[in-house]
């Protein structure tokens, strides 16, 4: 009679967790798409497929500490982190900052877990769990910066190492001039497909690697260094091959092949630091030894799954996500406010005393950028320097689409941003002055000023922090995601003053704004 009591009790916790795990493909379908999408069409994320899989064997193999320390009433904050994670679902949904929702995935699992089993088995579980949070691909903010920075050292030390093979070579930015043949390492070479497959396996190699806490944290740390130097050697080895074999050597199977090479070479590395930790730093012992791969034994007076009771957290936490799946029939997707606006197209080339000519983006730069619509061309007065204008207008500012920041973009080009600070350009048509960002760059004997600053929505942003946030906040109170980045640039002639430059741009800030009302809606919702 007990046992089948206790074989009843079993079902109905397996029949609540298939419940609970079919309300979150329900409610997260489009996250779980969205991470699908990632992993098979972008290298960086593409072991992302086989993480979950790891980690569910890492839980299977502590099955049985999990089931020795699981509560029988499971624990209340679980139920907290799921709602935390449902709200994180709809702020997300809502702002259309996307990466808020994807996150809340992780913290309804976890949450799940907490109220299912309590806190002391949460515990043995918690690691695998925050494995999965490794393929969550970065915002694309970070991605743009952390992507720019590794092409800058890679390109660097990949200079560096063709110039020790006695080559001339010389550098700018993250282009590689040979003489014969540039190459340009573009974002493709930035070393991101091989440090986030990297970082997971250190960080499954650090969770498996029985040792004290340092030489863990020293081996997941020590993924980046790692990464970035076999990058650059990966580039000088191109270089070298460029310069003696022709240039068919940075190109096709070969480029492919090397990059799987160089994972490899990465992978061993980080195992052959494992053996020297194990094997020469107290406590020393086998390699083979250093791992908990073992299956540990089963306590023999430990009931197995089927005695696990149906916790009263762990119920509140399905019925939670099971109103948040009714709810989200009844409730329609909001889709984003697009306001109204002249394109670009018709913007003038002559207004004030300024003459311009329209420019164009190169095909790749566009598809990078991702833009809905641009504005690039030259304007002067008589007889005065020219001033670049670029503006970038994006009608929803989602997932891989919004306004890149020109500090991450010039670099690239092998200038070096000497100043950078914010100023304000007082401006005769509007009350308030124009707030900028002001950057004076140089290469060689060559400098130009830049003035850049984000049109979001009716504000003009400086910060990069303060265009997401307010991103997040219009999204979710105004449904409205456009907005615009708007970049002034001049060159400075050597027997010129930094004073006239800053006039010229100043004088221009004032001319242009105004003209641009139409082009970039403004705060009033469309």
């Amino acid at each position: 009679m007990f046992g089948s009591l206790t074989k009843i009790r079993g079902l109905s916790l397996l029949f609540f967790w298939a419940v609970a795990l079919a309300l979150v493909g329900v409610l997260f379908w489009s996250s779980i798409e969205w991470a699908i999408h990632n992993w098979t069409s972008k290298e960086e994320y593409s072991h992302g497929i086989l993480i979950p899989f790891v980690t569910l064997y890492l839980l299977w193999q502590r099955r049985y500490p999990i089931l020795e320390a699981a509560a029988p009433r499971g624990s209340g904050w679980g139920v907290l982190l799921i709602l935390a994670g449902l709200a994180g679902l709809v702020l997300g949904q809502l702002s259309t900052v996307f990466f808020v929702s994807h996150y809340a995935l992780l913290s309804v699992l976890i949450g799940l877990v907490l109220s299912a089993f309590g806190a002391s088995a949460t515990r043995h579980m918690l690691m695998p769990l925050l494995l999965l949070a490794l393929v969550i691909p970065l915002p694309v903010f970070l991605y743009n910066q952390l992507s720019t920075q590794l092409q800058l050292v890679s390109s660097w030390l990949g200079v560096e190492i063709i110039r020790a093979c006695d080559i001339s070579v010389f550098l700018e930015g993250n282009v590689i001039d040979l003489g014969t043949m540039k190459l340009q390492v573009v974002e493709a070479c930035n070393g991101l497909r091989y440090l986030f497959p990297l970082v997971s396996l250190a960080f499954i190699c650090a969770y498996l690697f029985e040792a004290p806490l340092w030489q863990r944290a020293l081996v997941l740390l020590s993924s980046l260094p790692i990464t970035v130097v076999m990058n650059s050697v990966r580039i000088g080895f191109i270089g070298v091959m460029v310069e003696y074999f022709g240039p068919d050597q940075a190109e096709g199977f070969l480029h492919a092949f090397e990059g799987w090479v160089i994972f490899m070479i990465c992978a061993v590395i980080l195992l052959a630091q494992i053996w020297v930790l194990a094997t020469l730093v107290p406590p020393r012992r086998r390699f083979r030894e250093c791992f908990g791969l073992e299956q540990v034994a089963p306590n023999p007076e430990q009931p197995g799954f089927e005695s696990l009771r149906l916790s009263t957290a762990f119920a509140t936490g399905v019925a939670l996500l099971s109103a948040g799946a009714i709810a989200g029939l009844f409730l329609e997707t909001r889709s984003a406010t697009v306001p109204e606006r002249r394109v670009f197209a018709e913007f003038p080339l002559s207004f004030a005393d300024w003459r311009g000519h329209r420019d164009r983006l190169d095909p790749p730069v566009i598809d990078t950028l991702k833009f809905d619509d641009y504005l690039l061309a030259d304007y002067r007065r008589e007889d005065g320097l020219p001033v670049n204008l670029y503006v970038a207008y994006y009608r929803s500012q989602g997932e891989g689409q919004s306004a890149h920041s020109p500090r991450s973009c010039i670099p690239g080009g092998g200038w070096r941003i000497e100043d950078l600070r914010q100023v304000t350009v007082p401006l005769s048509s509007y009350p308030e002055a124009l707030a900028v960002n002001r950057v004076l760059i140089r290469k060689g004997d060559h400098r130009q000023l830049i003035y850049y600053w984000f049109d979001q929505r009716g504000r003009n942003l400086t910060s990069e922090f303060a265009v997401k946030w307010y991103l997040f906040w219009d999204g979710l109170t105004r449904g409205r995601s456009d907005g615009a980045l708007l970049r002034l640039s001049t060159v400075i002639l050597p027997e010129e003053s930094l004073e006239s430059a800053e006039q010229r741009l100043a004088r221009f800030a004032n001319d242009v704004e105004e003209r641009l009302t139409g082009y970039l809606p403004g705060g009033a919702d469309g």
